[in-house]
């Protein structure tokens, strides 16, 4: 990548972990909550990366970035994370330059996600271009390349139909529990946690199981008010978390905890309790499973499930893919383009070094000069002139470094790589 000059980095990496190697234990000790992404970035920031981004959710977590090793940005993960190296290197990857913005586009655009279509992840990868803008640690590289696959990813969604039909975690847990639950209307559902994939499972419980017996509680009870005001919804209190527990038929946790909430002590059960934790970390602790009356299930039981809708979806892979190669060309030509952004740069201002020159003699030896209007008329034959030879650089493809030496041989031109 130092062809590019965009980085004072010779290559771009990506750096992760995701549910194909990784299980939900391995993700929860590797996940970043708002405040660790944002020391990370802080922390890349001292040791001099200039561009990078930080993407944390419920089946992956990546760093995107500049360095001049991985190890500079694994070890950031590690640092700011509960994992260890060794733990990292059991199930990670690591993709270089192309490798690594292929990569991106895939998991962009829902290729690559637990369930195949899966848009949630685009809404994430633009906190996250906008966490590191906000940080100052988004380079041009970095801004194009998020706004390249986000527009992958809208085509993909509107000129496909990879995503019809409503398959997300939410839904997946709402057709478990609609599944292996009995008379479902009738049963008491209650909700922990009304985060994204809280509310989002609220929606999909409300739609599908008719059901008005649905509570919800979480820490923050103003947040549980402001999705049951949407849905007249029951709320209680979080102190009311061990009650509720004794009465409900299904308990679904999706809190953003880093240690579970829902442990065996806090457990009696006297009749069938089924609980889905779509938590990463995983929110119920393992010795739940010992309760003979209780049937936990994660997340990543969930995301197996295939039915029709999954397998139809696959077939409109290989249109996705050609968006991608469609809109990863047009970046690749813009990144081309920056080999000779330098170069052109210096002629422009060589050419503008010569038009003052031009217009200082000229202001002293005509009476009525008008170095106004000679001014707007140099600077748009200037621009006209680089506009030229840009277009030109970009035509001659493999050919562009023979004709950038020369352009800077006819015009003497001191170009610095560094701006």
């Amino acid at each position: 990548m130092k062809d590019y000059h965009i980085s004072k980095h010779n290559s771009f990496y990506t750096i992760g972990l995701n549910y194909k190697k990784a299980d939900a234990v391995i993700r929860g000790k590797f996940s970043l909550d708002e405040i660790s992404m944002n020391n990370l970035l802080s922390s890349a920031k001292e040791d001099g990366i200039d561009g990078l981004l930080a993407t944390s959710t419920c089946n992956r977590t990546e760093l995107h970035g500049f360095a001049q090793h991985p190890f500079q940005l694994i070890k950031l993960l590690c640092d700011n994370t509960n994992g260890s190296i060794e733990e990292f290197q059991e199930v990670a990857y690591v993709y270089k330059n192309n490798d690594a913005i292929s990569h991106l586009f895939k998991v962009g655009t829902g290729l690559d996600s637990q369930i195949l279509g899966d848009f949630e992840i685009i809404s994430q990868l633009k906190q996250s271009f906008n966490r590191s803008k906000k940080l100052k640690i988004a380079n041009p590289f970095i801004e194009r390349l998020c706004n390249s696959v986000i527009q992958a990813s809208k085509r993909i969604k509107n000129e496909t139909q990879i995503s019809s039909g409503a398959t997300s975690v939410a839904f997946a847990s709402v057709q478990y529990i609609l599944k292996n639950i009995p008379e479902i209307s009738q049963k008491n559902i209650l909700l922990f946690g009304t985060g994204k994939i809280g509310r989002n499972t609220c929606e999909n419980l409300i739609k599908h199981t008719k059901n008005p017996n649905i509570t919800l509680i979480n820490r923050t009870k103003d947040k549980a008010e402001k999705v049951a005001g949407k849905f007249n919804l029951m709320v209680k209190d979080y102190g009311d978390l061990q009650s509720e527990i004794r009465t409900t038929d299904v308990l679904v946790v999706a809190t953003g905890a880093k240690q579970p909430t829902i442990s065996k002590e806090v457990l009696y059960p006297k009749k069938p309790l089924l609980i889905l934790d779509l938590s990463i970390p995983k929110n119920v602790d393992n010795s739940v499973e010992e309760l003979d009356n209780v049937t936990v299930i994660h997340l990543d039981h969930l995301s197996q499930m295939t039915d029709e809708t999954l397998e139809r979806r696959k077939q409109f892979i290989p249109q996705a893919e050609e968006i991608i190669e469609e809109v990863k060309d047009d970046f690749i030509q813009w990144l081309e383009s920056r080999k000779f952004a330098p170069v052109i740069k210096a002629l422009n201002k060589k050419l503008k070094t010569m038009k003052e020159e031009e217009l200082d003699y000229h202001s002293k030896k005509l009476t009525d000069f008008n170095s106004k209007h000679a001014d707007a008329i140099s600077n748009r034959i200037i621009q006209k002139i680089t506009k030229q030879f840009a277009n030109h650089l970009k035509e001659t493809g493999n050919d562009a470094d023979e004709s950038l030496e020369l352009i800077q041989k006819v015009f003497q031109l001191q170009v610095n790589l560094n701006e």
